[in-house]
């Protein structure tokens, strides 16, 4: 059964309510034989991203750029993951106060270096999610968790 990973960093309740409608639209009651694992990004591992079939990524921006913990994750996966997991599809959503520029463009370029194949746009989100927020991390938790599936 493939398997999409979800990684996220969660900090705060516009992240968790981003988290939320993201793991909603991956376990969807029309998405069918798909796994879909979470963790934290200070607990994910070089061996969930090798067992993983796709990936999720979530983080707030912080300072202009991605989280620690996601930095943290990258740091600890990329060398050992790099070869393994080339052309494997992804997407994310980054949350931010004012401006997820910086952490657009860490993101798009970490993952390039892995080889990576974005599958979705990502979703931006700036103060309070709105619904059309929520609905747009739906549809990328739909849209990853559906295109794995046999």
């Amino acid at each position: 059964m493939p398997t999409l990973l979800i990684v996220h960093h969660t900090p705060s309740p516009n992240c968790q309510a981003l988290l939320e409608a993201v793991i909603s639209g991956a376990t969807a009651p029309e998405i069918e034989n798909v796994e879909v694992v979470r963790r934290p990004a200070l607990s994910a591992t070089a061996s969930d991203v090798l067992a993983a079939d796709g990936y999720l990524l979530g983080t707030p921006a912080n300072l202009g750029y991605i989280s620690g913990a996601l930095k943290h994750f990258f740091d600890q996966v990329y060398y050992p993951c790099l070869d393994a997991t080339q052309g494997r599809p992804f997407g994310y959503y980054v949350h931010g106060g004012s401006d997820v520029t910086g952490a657009v463009r860490a993101i798009d370029s970490i993952t390039t270096g892995l080889g990576w194949r974005r599958t979705a746009n990502p979703v931006t989100v700036t103060g309070e999610p709105a619904k059309t927020d929520t609905e747009a991390c739906w549809e990328l938790g739909a849209t990853l968790a559906a295109g794995l599936m046999d």
